[in-house]
């Protein structure tokens, strides 16, 4: 039995932890509220800031993990490479960990080091650095905090007029004090994808069947697996999440996103963890889920195949007003749909936009996605969050 520590306890991590609890393990579940969804099914609990690398010391020091694995970024990451030289193992690795939480760093490694494609960009770390930015890469661009998550300060500058305003967006959704902002010039994509990615400790790197998504402020809104792509296109999608992935180092589950366009693809984002659209595969589309798949591979478990079992689709239930106590109506009619199901994901506190559940719906290998998709936003909007 290993002791996990889990830094990061929303839904994903909740779901990862149910994974490795059935395997065995022990978990100590971290974040920076208390009765976050992980720490309910967690054996112990911490509540600390985790951008406080003392406090990220103190708890490693009095628990002694031998794996620790973020759920999120932000978090003190530099004192990861620390804990390796301790002797812990870093989910995936501290080089992956640094490097992901940072748009910058995983960039310039993406587009000047391993040669992928990507959008063009810039950075910029004021607003007259951000101007020459934009006159750089064109209107229209996409401005995003270079420390940042869930869509956090990102948003799309379609006339000069707007360039003031993406810059007080993206200082107001930054983490920290990181000032910096990216700007990218804005890709003509025709859909975009996760890739889902497993490195192994001892085996081959293996690919999930492509999952499609649709967000809105950055956020995903709802994901369908298999999504649709030309064969050469994800023959290209593989060859560079293999690249990036084995750069970084370390075995997990890693969501490499892409955007797809007439003349190729482009490599837009990773996480070196389940990603939110891959909540998906808890319809049963694969025959492991996404959290199925971290567990075994940061336990050094062999994964012989990953097949498609189902074609799903999730959509999210959202919350709309700052509250406590949430509660849910239209459960009742929400389950009474064949193929589907409604995980909730037990946060205690609410606010505008913030993911409460999440609606699934599948149906038989070769069924039209469109039409599992529509299904399953039909299902979350039966679903309304209350809260006091």
């Amino acid at each position: 039995m290993k002791k996990i520590m889990l830094l990061g306890s929303g839904e994903l991590g909740k779901e990862f932890v149910i994974a490795v609890k059935r395997l065995g393990q022990y978990v100590v579940a971290v974040d920076s509220y208390n009765d976050a969804p992980a720490q309910q099914v967690a054996d112990e609990r911490e509540v600390i800031n985790m951008l406080d690398g003392a406090e990220l010391d103190r708890i490693v020091a009095k628990h002694k993990p031998d794996l620790i694995v973020p759920e999120i970024e932000a978090i003190r990451t530099e004192r990861f490479f620390d804990y390796e030289q301790q002797g812990i193992t870093v989910v995936p690795s501290a080089k992956a960990a640094n490097f992901t939480m940072n748009r910058k760093a995983i960039r310039d490694l993406a587009a000047k080091e391993l040669g992928l494609k990507t959008a063009k960009y810039e950075y910029a770390n004021s607003f007259e650095e951000l101007k020459k930015a934009v006159e750089i890469v064109g209107i229209p661009c996409v401005v995003k905090p270079l420390m940042s998550s869930s869509g956090k300060g990102q948003s799309v500058i379609k006339t000069e007029a707007d360039i003031q305003k993406a810059w007080d967006y993206a200082q107001a959704g930054k983490r920290g004090d990181y000032t910096e902002v990216i700007a990218e010039a804005f890709v003509k994509f025709n859909s975009e994808i996760t890739l889902l990615t497993v490195t192994q400790k001892n085996g081959n790197t293996l690919f999930c069947p492509p999952i499609g998504h649709r967000q809105e402020r950055g956020d995903y809104q709802e994901s369908w697996q298999p999504a649709e792509i030309k064969a050469e296109h994800l023959k290209e999608a593989q060859m560079m999440a293999d690249k990036v992935t084995k750069a970084l180092t370390g075995a997990g589950l890693w969501g490499v996103e892409f955007f797809l366009a007439d003349d190729g693809v482009y490599f837009s984002e990773l996480s070196p963890r389940p990603h939110d659209t891959g909540m998906v595969t808890l319809a049963g589309t694969q025959n492991l889920s996404e959290f199925e798949l971290h567990a075994r591979a940061v336990l050094g478990f062999p994964i012989a195949e990953i097949t498609l079992e189902r074609v799903g689709a999730s959509s999210v239930i959202l919350a709309h007003k700052e509250g406590i106590n949430p509660s849910f109506s239209g459960l009742e009619n929400a389950m009474n749909n064949k193929q589907s199901d409604v995980r909730l994901f037990g946060k205690p506190v609410t606010r505008p936009y913030r993911r409460m559940a999440v609606a699934l719906a599948y149906d038989v290998p070769g069924s039209d996605v469109n039409a599992v998709k529509e299904r399953a936003m039909k299902i979350s909007a039966m679903v309304t969050v209350h809260s006091v």
